[in-house]
């Protein structure tokens, strides 16, 4: 691996980078599940992910933006006449047809009020609530798998998400350069400093010095993100296909927030997802079998498009699992259609489908953890969603 990656932990990066180079960072493994969850910062539209592209609902709420229609000059991958992937998602429908990939439409948390910062806090707590638990689920359920001396626990990034927060401790990797300042970040902050004209004209410098159009520097943000991810796959799956190695890893994709220049935006972080894990499939052959490769998001958007060629915060989205321990070539779980009346409030795709059954099958089915401890300790009060059936080999 190039020199100017770090491996850290909870001591120094120095100590922790010569331990995984003598093979002596990691006990060995209770089992030989790996699970790889890919976190998908900003509400990613499932809608435009894997499109519904021969139900009318779905072309009139979107008359620019669907795929397959008269004005967008996208066609989407069909994979059984009526649901069809982004072109951008091509290499995962050869995942798709070899039946290691199968996807969730309809499917969030049971959060609804669709604030980015509340939602993926929810979704990472696992409490049921946002800020209901100041750990997260994944790092409760590395306790089921191991004592405080394992490291079965990996992070790849700059800071360890509250997903692998807590008591279980677990290692982090992350490239030693420091960020670039995204546009996705400088557009957030403009709706914060909206009201603050001092603040404001001081974010409208920064942006002029650091990009001048807006647009390009989304594109552009995406496309230095994505060697940035491809770096992260490659060492998530070079670590975890160690037999002394991590068994659980978390990567995380910004820049999702899409209320306009949806298209072009998607098209490149679509493309950072299916190269994710085509690189993470590349790096684990010997123990593909045994891996599930978790995608997710906040929340999903609007069903119709906005003025502005994009989609806003919405509820119900996707979810994707990935993995040669995946029963895939399958679109799993309900369908509510996109009529008026099947929309949740009138305006967002229903969340029939629940992440918390998903994350239960994955857990009790893929990792082995006991139902009782994942409703108990890692999901509780979750025992109203059972475990997703047929999702694992």
């Amino acid at each position: 691996m190039p020199d100017r990656r770090t491996f850290l932990g909870a001591s120094s990066a120095a100590l922790m980078t010569a331990l995984v180079r003598s093979g002596a960072a990691f006990a060995a493994a209770p089992g030989e599940a790996r699970l790889v969850t890919i976190v998908l910062r900003g509400g990613l539209d499932g809608l435009h992910a894997l499109a519904p592209f021969a139900d009318p609902d779905y072309q009139k709420l979107r008359p620019r933006l669907a795929l397959g229609g008269a004005r967008l000059d996208v066609t989407p991958l069909s994979l059984d006449g009526y649901f069809g992937l982004h072109p951008a998602l091509a290499p995962l429908e050869k995942l798709y047809r070899e039946k290691e990939l199968l996807i969730v439409p309809a499917a969030a948390t049971a959060y609804r009020q669709r604030s980015h910062f509340d939602g993926q806090n929810m979704l990472e707590n696992g409490s049921g609530a946002p800020y209901g638990a100041r750990d997260g689920w994944l790092n409760r359920a590395l306790l089921g798998l191991n004592d405080f001396d394992r490291r079965l626990g990996l992070a790849l990034g700059p800071a360890v998400p509250l997903i692998l927060q807590g008591d279980a401790p677990v290692q982090a990797w992350s490239d030693s350069k420091s960020p670039e300042v995204d546009a996705d970040f400088l557009l957030r902050l403009q709706q914060v400093y909206a009201s603050d004209p001092l603040f404001l004209d001081a974010l409208h410098d920064a942006q002029g010095a650091l990009k001048p159009d807006l647009d390009k520097a989304m594109l552009d943000g995406t496309r230095g993100a994505a060697k940035e991810t491809r770096l992260a796959a490659h060492a998530a799956g070079d670590l975890l296909a160690r037999a002394e190695g991590p068994r659980v890893a978390v990567l995380e994709i910004q820049g999702w927030d899409t209320h306009f220049g949806q298209e072009p935006r998607l098209r490149n972080l679509l493309a950072q997802v299916a190269d994710a894990i085509t690189t993470l499939k590349g790096e684990m052959q010997a123990v593909w079998s045994k891996t599930a490769v978790l995608v997710v998001s906040e929340f999903g958007r609007t069903a119709a498009e906005n003025a502005s060629q994009g989609t806003d915060h919405g509820t119900g989205g996707i979810a994707m699992l990935a993995g040669g321990a995946v029963n895939g070539g399958i679109i799993h779980g309900a369908w509510p259609g996109l009529s008026q009346k099947a929309l949740y409030e009138g305006r967002d795709l229903r969340a029939v489908n629940a992440y918390e059954s998903l994350f239960k099958a994955v857990m009790i089915g893929h990792l082995g953890l006991d139902q009782g401890f994942v409703e108990d300790r890692v999901l509780p009060g979750s025992a109203a969603h059972l475990p997703a059936d047929g999702l694992l080999r």
